[in-house]
């Protein structure tokens, strides 16, 4: 079925005679080089400076065709290594942050650990005084605030809590001498002492991985990425542990 013969949608019709009439524009402007050279004489130009003329314009337009090329090469080579910075940075901040959470992990591992033994401090402390309910509403509170603290940031107060309420225990022990000579307090004082030192080792572990990961992603120009993609910095695990 011959082409011409196909019908045109109405719609398109407005379109199609626009194109037309633009590529027949821009059909009728060009020139043949004879043209151009009869043109020249008629202006009294000799041929070979038309020629010449000719030679210098397509010469002209070859150079901006190049150059065009070579810029738009250079732009998607720019995308290009833009693109694969991008991904490798993002996954170097992925990499901190999952690091920066496993290492949390490990603190509140010991933190859990250690208001796991307040129940001991109360049984102890029920079994040889009955005087000291302040203490153990302290203990229970303290352990009861941990327990319902979810973020860092809880925790870190909760934990302060906990600090004191243990100080307060062991500054009520010191001066209980039967109280000392319990076998089952010994025993506490050696995991409160155990478990402080783990702690104390999880939490500069934390705030060292905390550390690497605030300078990767606050560090030009990897700031920029990081803000548009919602890294934020992290605070550094600044509580204090009681002394056994």
């Amino acid at each position: 079925m011959n082409k011409l013969n196909r019908g045109v949608p109405e719609k398109i019709m407005p379109e199609v005679l626009e194109i037309a009439s633009r590529n027949y524009a821009n059909h009728s402007q060009t020139y043949s080089d004879s043209e151009l050279i009869q043109a020249g004489a008629e202006a009294q130009i000799p041929a070979e400076f038309i020629q010449q003329a000719i030679q210098e314009v397509r010469s002209r337009q070859n150079r901006r065709q190049k150059q065009r090329k070579i810029l738009a090469t250079i732009g998607a080579s720019i995308l290009a290594v833009s693109a694969i910075w991008s991904i490798w940075t993002y996954n170097s901040f992925s990499r901190h942050a999952s690091v920066v959470q496993a290492k949390w992990a490990q603190v509140e591992n010991q933190l859990q650990r250690r208001a796991d033994l307040i129940p001991n401090l109360v049984r102890v402390t029920q079994a040889y005084t009955e005087h000291e309910k302040e203490i153990v509403s302290l203990l229970q509170q303290s352990r009861q605030a941990y327990l319902q603290a979810d973020t860092p940031d809880k925790k870190a107060a909760a934990v302060e809590q906990v600090n004191d309420a243990i100080k307060r225990f062991q500054d009520y022990a010191a001066n209980n001498s039967q109280l000392q000579s319990s076998e089952l307090f010994t025993n506490l004082q050696y995991e409160i002492a155990g478990t402080e030192n783990r702690l104390a080792v999880e939490r500069m572990r934390y705030n060292q991985a905390v550390q690497r990961y605030n300078q990767t992603i606050q560090q030009f120009p990897n700031s920029v990425l990081a803000q548009g993609l919602g890294f934020e910095a992290q605070s550094f695990f600044q509580t204090a542990t009681t002394e056994p």
